[in-house]
């Protein structure tokens, strides 16, 4: 038997350092294939073709393909607070500024850069710009996938990015940019990225979630406690990134844990109120039809690390 998991390219999503390390991947008692996606909505897209036993998504996405009628649980955290605004340094932001719809009236008549539509970013975008009525005056530019972002703003196609600390880390070393507002500040708790599974193979494979979430939560134990040997970890196995940007990444948002917190289901329903206003989600969700907690209660009962 093989467990199919579906992951993006983030570096701090404990999917790379699982598979750099096989260490964190012992006792499992099956085998992993890999899938790489560009963004969280082609993940679900795979779930309901029936291609992904788990994957590791952030939130909105996955709450479009409930609405649609795919059959999938959020089992277990991973990260809160990953995304961030980042552009280059020509233009102002946090501390010089503190109020975020001033940041943003500097993008007026241009381009922001966000990852696939429906993805965590988008939704944290889109409200943004809602909330500060901008949304007439800032053209939004999706990208399916997320790397591409890195070139766009390096050839000034657009001015600004909203994306995760990974790729704010890759902008600041390559396009001489800077985060331009906190991730604790844009959206408090937002549930970055979750453990999400197929309902099916929930039930009739639950033991092997269990197992893949003790790995999940020990190697996330590695982010918060030994950063460096993560970053090194990641830099040698990706092959194409320095271990300084790596750190940087995993120093921008630090907040690693496998545990699902109220926190981060309430953040996630907010999300859900938000999505249904516009447009994203036809119906009301309700947090049942969302999370499965039984799963991580069970692995991880102490309380959460974030």
């Amino acid at each position: 038997m093989k467990l199919r998991i579906g992951h993006l390219s983030t570096f701090y999503h404990t999917a790379i350092l699982l598979m750099a390390d096989e260490e964190l991947q012992q006792g499992l008692g099956v085998d992993i294939e890999w899938r790489l996606f560009g963004a969280g909505p082609s993940i679900v897209d795979a779930f309901e073709k029936g291609d992904l036993d788990i994957a590791y998504i952030g939130l909105p996405p996955a709450l479009i393909g409930i609405d649609r009628g795919v059959d999938l649980k959020c089992v277990a955290g991973g990260h809160v607070e990953g995304t961030v605004i980042c552009g280059k340094k020509r233009y102002r932001g946090f501390p010089e500024i503190e109020d975020l719809g001033e940041i943003l009236a500097q993008f007026r008549g241009e381009k922001i850069g966000v990852p696939g539509k429906g993805s965590i970013h988008d939704v944290i975008l889109a409200d943004s710009l809602l909330r500060h009525s901008l949304s007439k005056d800032i053209e939004v530019v999706n990208f399916s996938w997320a790397d591409r972002l890195t070139e766009a703003i390096v050839r000034d196609e657009v001015s600004a990015a909203f994306g995760t600390p990974a790729l704010a880390a890759v902008i600041k070393y390559y396009a001489g940019g800077r985060v331009l507002y906190p991730t604790s500040l844009l959206w408090p708790n937002n549930p970055s990225y979750g453990i999400l599974a197929d309902v099916r193979f929930l039930q009739d494979s639950g033991e092997i979630v269990e197992r893949f979430l003790v790995r999940h939560e020990r190697a996330n134990s590695v982010l918060r406690e030994q950063p460096r040997r993560a970053a090194e970890t990641i830099a040698r196995f990706i092959g194409f990134v320095e271990e300084a940007l790596v750190m940087d990444a995993l120093s921008i948002s630090p907040r690693y844990c496998a545990k699902l917190t109220s926190g981060y289901i309430s953040s996630t329903m907010a999300f859900a109120r938000i999505m249904k206003s516009m447009g994203y989600l036809r119906r009301d969700i309700t947090a049942e039809e969302i999370f499965e907690t039984s799963f991580i209660d069970k692995v991880h009962p102490e309380k959460d690390h974030y």
